[in-house]
């Protein structure tokens, strides 16, 4: 198990797994139990959990659909997001009826801030910067619900589905990797991992050129990375400065071990899962990225990969996988 001293103050509780249990009542009516697809990556044969085929493109519609069933009733929500996190709320919204604010950085490919306009909820885009403070001041100007993008139990909780719907379709699996930005996501599948299949190794998956996770195991501490270095990642969903308190209190206790990937290794495994009829961003390749550059990680078998997006515009995933990043 990954085991750090904790250095800031009082440790979060635990998502259990009834709260995860509790979102999977929740939220079939408005997600799609997605598939798995076996892929043969260099001889390993590796189970595709494809939230790629998620309603809005990615897993992060199971906590936004949990968090805003959860919602006081009457009341709105803000949010922060450059993209799928926004885009997933704001469906959840309109689907819920329940309004969504979403705060978007000057950054956010346009195409993505129009998706999420389209969906209606309301986009607020301002400095990078200053994303979580106009978030944060919006909601108590407005008296709105603030939905963190990940450290959120009601979000990781929804995420946490995602383990439960891959135990009913490889119930023997032995290792699961799961990409990691913020963490709500490699949180959520630990805490049901842990529970239902505890001999399983869980193994988050950060790009090196935002690999402020391992830094932080590494210290003994959660640290937090500037966006000038962040932003060098071609995985733009996996950017977040940091992993959430609430992520770091299930990786120390829950989760087994966490490894970097190139942003070649990036590129490859966008390409192998293309050539398999997989389209995925770059965040949502990460993890079969991990098997190309770490070969130690296939030898407990059955190995799961969780493809988490597919929200890419096809000219920039014809360019990547043409010609590789930048």
């Amino acid at each position: 198990m990954i085991a750090t001293p904790e250095q800031e103050g009082v440790t979060p509780d635990l998502v259990t797994l009834a709260e995860v249990t509790a979102a999977a009542a929740r939220v079939p009516r408005w997600c799609v139990t997605t598939p798995v697809h076996e892929l043969v990556l260099d001889g390993l044969t590796v189970a595709l959990k494809l939230e790629s085929l998620q309603r809005t493109g990615s897993f992060k519609l199971r906590g936004a659909t949990n968090a805003l069933g959860l919602v006081r009733p009457g009341h709105g929500v803000v949010t922060y997001s450059a993209g799928n996190h926004g885009l997933a709320l704001a469906h959840a919204g309109a689907a819920l009826r329940v309004p969504v604010a979403v705060v978007m950085p000057r950054t956010a490919a346009p195409t993505k801030v129009a998706r999420v306009r389209a969906s209606g909820a309301e986009v607020v885009v301002t400095d990078p910067e200053a994303l979580i403070r106009v978030a944060t001041d919006r909601a108590v100007a407005d008296d709105l619900e603030l939905v963190h993008p990940f450290d959120d139990r009601r979000v990781v909780a929804g995420q946490g589905t995602v383990a439960l719907e891959l135990l009913d379709q490889v119930p023997d699996v032995g290792t699961v990797l799961v990409p990691v930005g913020g963490g709500g996501l490699v949180a959520g599948v630990a805490a049901v991992l842990a529970d239902r299949r505890p001999g399983a190794r869980v193994v988050a998956v950060e790009p090196a050129l935002a690999g402020d996770l391992g830094e932080g195991l590494a210290a003994g501490h959660r640290v937090s990375w500037s966006r000038d270095r962040t932003v060098r990642t071609i995985a733009d969903g996996l950017r977040s400065p940091a992993v959430g308190a609430l992520a770091w209190a299930h990786l120390r206790s829950q989760v087994h071990d966490a490894v970097t990937v190139s942003e070649d290794a990036i590129v490859e495994a966008m390409r192998r899962l293309g050539d398999a009829g997989v389209v995925s961003e770059p965040s949502g390749a990460v993890a079969v990225a991990a098997l190309l550059e770490h070969a130690w990680l296939a030898t407990k078998p059955p190995v799961a990969a969780v493809v988490t997006g597919r929200n890419v515009d096809l000219t920039t995933w014809r360019r990547l996988t043409e010609l590789g990043p930048a």
